[in-house]
C-alpha cells in the first residue's frame, strides 16, 4: 500500500524508508481510530453553561461606511466590485 500511495504521489522511498513509512502510517491510522471514539455529541446546555443573554452586548443599529467613499479607488460597475477573473 506504501508503494502504491508512493507512485501516486510520484515519490520514490527505499527499503529503510518504505519501512519507516509503513510504520509511521500505522501509527498515523492507530491515533484516527482512537479519535474516531471520541464522543463528540452535541449539548447547548453543557456547552454554553457560561453564556448568558444578559451578558451580550445590545444590538445598535449604526450607520454603514458610505459606499461612495468605498468604491472611490477601486475599478466598479454598478456598485459591484469587478474582480480579477480566476475560474474559466
Amino acid at each position: 500500500m506504501i508503494a502504491y500511495l508512493a507512485e501516486l504521489g510520484k515519490l520514490r522511498f527505499t527499503e529503510d524508508e518504505m519501512e519507516k513509512m509503513a510504520a509511521e502510517m500505522t501509527s498515523i491510522i492507530g491515533i484516527m481510530d482512537t479519535v474516531k471514539e471520541i464522543d463528540v455529541e452535541y449539548d447547548a446546555y453543557a456547552d454554553n453553561k457560561n453564556v448568558y443573554l444578559y451578558d451580550l452586548r445590545e444590538d445598535v443599529k449604526e450607520p454603514s461606511f458610505p459606499t461612495e467613499k468605498i468604491l472611490q479607488n477601486s475599478v466598479h460597475d454598478e456598485n459591484c466590485f469587478v474582480v480579477p477573473k480566476v475560474v474559466e
